[in-house]
C-alpha cells in the first residue's frame, strides 16, 4: 500500500515570540514493514536530526529571533507492506527491552477508575491477540469518540471519568490496563487511511508485548489490528514521548494552532 501524506502545522501568536524550540517527530519510523519513497519537512529554519531514546527519528527546530508564527509541513509517500499476520510486527532488533514499557506515566497512571475498569474487562493479564482485541473493544465502548472534551495532557483516568475521548485517550486507557496487568505496552503516533471514516488521518494506537508473540499493534479506536493502511511516526511510553510536535517558547502571548492532515492511497 502506498500512503500519500501531508501534515501541515501552523502556530500563530498574538504577540511576537522571542525564542522557541520545537522537537519534531514527523519522519516515519524505521520499520521492516514501511519504506519511505519520498519525504520532506519544510520548516522556517534548519532542522537538526537525531535518533531519540526510543529509536524515533526526530528533528529539532530552533528559532532565536522574534517571530509571530511557525509553519511546519511534512509530506511524502510511504510504502507499507502488510504483515504476515495482521497486527503482528516482525521480530527485529530493538533499542530497548519491552520491560521499559511497563512503567506507568502521568498519562497512563492506574487510578481507582482505571483499576475498576480493568477488573471488569481484563481481570487477568491479556495473553493472546484475542484478549487484546476484547480489551480494545471495551475501551472504545466506554470512551465514546468526541473531540474537544479532552486535551493532549489528559490522563487516562480523567478521560474515563468524562466518558469521552479521542484516539490518544483510547490508547492511554488501553496501555494503562495492560501495564496494570504486567503486560508491556507502548503508545504509537502516526497516520491511518480509512475511507469515509472521520477518525482517520492523524492517529494514535497502541502496541502490547506478548512473550510468545512479540509486539502486537492494536488500533484501539477502530477495534482492530493495525494493517498496511497505518503509517507509524514514533513510539513512546505515552503521548508526551511520541507526539509529532512538542516545544517550548518565550513570549508570544496567546497561541492559535491549525493542523491539516491528509492521507490517501495509491497503488503500485
Amino acid at each position: 500500500m502506498l500512503l500519500n501524506i501531508v501534515h501541515d502545522t501552523h502556530y500563530r501568536y498574538t504577540t511576537p515570540v522571542r525564542h522557541s524550540i520545537q522537537v519534531l517527530r514527523l519522519t516515519p519510523r524505521p520499520d521492516p514493514l514501511q519504506r519511505i519513497l519520498h519525504w520532506n519537512i519544510s520548516a522556517p529554519r534548519r532542522l537538526w536530526s537525531a535518533a531519540d531514546a526510543y529509536g524515533n527519528r526526530s528533528h529539532t527546530l530552533v528559532v532565536s529571533e522574534p517571530h509571530e508564527d511557525i509553519r511546519v509541513v511534512a509530506q511524502g509517500v510511504v510504502e507499507v507492506t502488510p504483515p504476515a499476520q495482521a497486527g503482528l510486527l516482525p521480530h527485529a532488533p530493538e533499542r530497548l527491552s519491552p520491560l521499559v514499557f511497563l512503567t506507568a506515566t502521568a498519562l497512563t497512571a492506574a487510578d481507582e477508575a482505571v483499576r475498576s475498569f480493568a477488573d471488569r474487562h481484563c481481570n487477568g493479564a491479556p495473553t493472546s491477540v484475542e484478549d487484546l482485541l476484547q480489551l480494545a473493544t471495551a475501551v472504545a465502548a466506554v470512551l465514546a469518540y468526541r473531540s474537544g472534551i479532552t486535551e493532549s495532557h489528559t490522563p487516562a483516568g480523567v478521560a474515563l471519568a468524562h466518558g469521552f475521548g479521542v484516539c490518544q485517550d483510547h490508547a492511554h486507557l488501553f496501555i494503562a490496563c495492560c501495564r496494570l496487568r504486567g503486560v508491556p505496552a507502548r503508545y504509537v503516533s502516526g497516520y491511518v487511511e480509512v475511507a469515509e471514516d472521520p477518525h482517520a488521518a492523524s492517529h494514535a494506537w497502541a502496541e502490547a508485548w506478548l512473550p510468545d508473540t512479540g509486539w502486537v499493534s492494536v488500533d484501539v479506536t477502530h477495534g482492530n489490528l493495525v494493517t498496511d493502511h497505518h503509517c507509524s511516526l514514533a513510539v513512546g511510553r505515552d503521548f508526551d514521548s511520541a507526539s509529532p510536535l512538542r516545544g517550548v517558547r518565550t513570549g508570544g502571548g496567546g497561541e492559535a494552532l491549525e493542523v491539516r492532515v491528509v492521507v490517501d492511497t495509491g497503488q503500485q
